[in-house]
């Protein structure tokens, strides 16, 4: 378990930034796995040094906060230290949360990915079903075996059925097999899949997990196949490999947490992010994607923003 504290007293003096007496000198984040990962546990990290620098306060962490017994500890030294906000950058700390928020009433939660809210618990969600359909429509694009695998960590994450529907709705003739490890750092599991996969003939795979996905799309690239990244912009990964990202703006989204904190203004139920809140956004693309399509994708986030429905639901209603 790894603690570190990061005073804002030089950052106030040097560059003024946005403090607010009172209101939140310290923010705490509790990391599931690890800050390392280059994926959702870097962004949570990024995430909390925007806050730091936008709003002055006081950040620290800690990671490798897996378990219940490990939230409560965690949360009594971020309290002790002065924490008057407590960022759970995971879903499970939805049901921590849930358990302890009446022990501080007067401290802050505020976590991704879930259902329950109250006075003082906030859910930070990301609408990430229209990230993986883009993501799909470059990989349904990009097949030459008609055969696409999805890599994914857990059942409910709605970024895989987004991407199952692109790849389908570029392209119908494609074959599209989903697996999970049902964990986010099972590496082993993850290309132990990924190779059973390829040897069924996919040549574009989606890496849906925070740790594995590294590992993953190196091997993809080793083996002369496509990749859509995830979370990241992973291109520094994989290369030209690698057709574009789902990128997920953890520093954007905590910042509007924080601000609307700031202003008495979370309203004590689930906010949701996507493109519009400029939350999410699609990668660099490859210079593999023929420049027409890329535009075609473009043109579709584009409408997709305008009118918040994707291309397979044209004929819907605007909102």
């Amino acid at each position: 378990m790894k603690w570190v504290y990061t005073g804002c007293v030089l950052l106030l003096l040097l560059t003024g930034c946005n403090h607010i007496a009172g209101k939140a000198d310290h923010a705490g984040m509790l990391v599931e796995t690890t800050i390392d990962d280059q994926a959702w546990g870097e962004q949570g990290y990024q995430g909390l040094k925007a806050i730091e620098k936008e709003y002055g306060v006081d950040v620290s962490y800690k990671e490798g906060i897996n378990s219940y017994t490990k939230t409560v500890q965690a949360v009594e030294e971020l309290v002790n230290q002065g924490a008057t906000v407590i960022l759970g950058h995971s879903h499970v700390y939805g049901n921590y949360f849930q358990q302890l928020h009446k022990q501080y009433p007067d401290i802050q939660f505020i976590y991704f990915n879930g259902a329950f809210t109250a006075d003082n618990v906030t859910s930070l969600n990301f609408s990430a079903q229209a990230m993986g359909f883009f993501g799909g429509m470059a990989a349904g694009q990009m097949t030459e075996s008609d055969k696409v695998g999805i890599i994914a960590a857990f059942e409910w994450q709605p970024e895989v059925e987004g991407f199952y529907e692109g790849v389908n709705f570029q392209n119908p003739q494609a074959e599209v097999e989903i697996t999970f490890t049902n964990s986010w750092e099972d590496t082993d599991k993850a290309l132990s899949q990924y190779e059973r996969l390829e040897k069924q003939g996919a040549d574009v795979f989606y890496p849906a997990g925070d740790v594995f996905n590294q590992a993953v799309i190196k091997q993809i690239k080793q083996d002369d196949h496509y990749a859509v990244g995830y979370v990241n912009d992973q291109s520094d990964v994989g290369g030209k490999a690698v057709l574009t990202s789902t990128i997920q703006k953890v520093d954007a989204v905590y910042k509007i947490a924080m601000e609307k904190y700031l202003n008495d203004n979370l309203p004590g139920r689930p906010l949701m992010f996507d493109f519009e809140e400029g939350a999410i956004e699609m990668g660099p693309y490859s210079p593999e994607i023929p420049k027409e399509f890329q535009r075609e994708i473009d043109r579709a986030v584009k409408q997709y923003i305008e009118t918040g429905y994707l291309p397979n639901h044209q004929n819907s209603e605007a909102r």
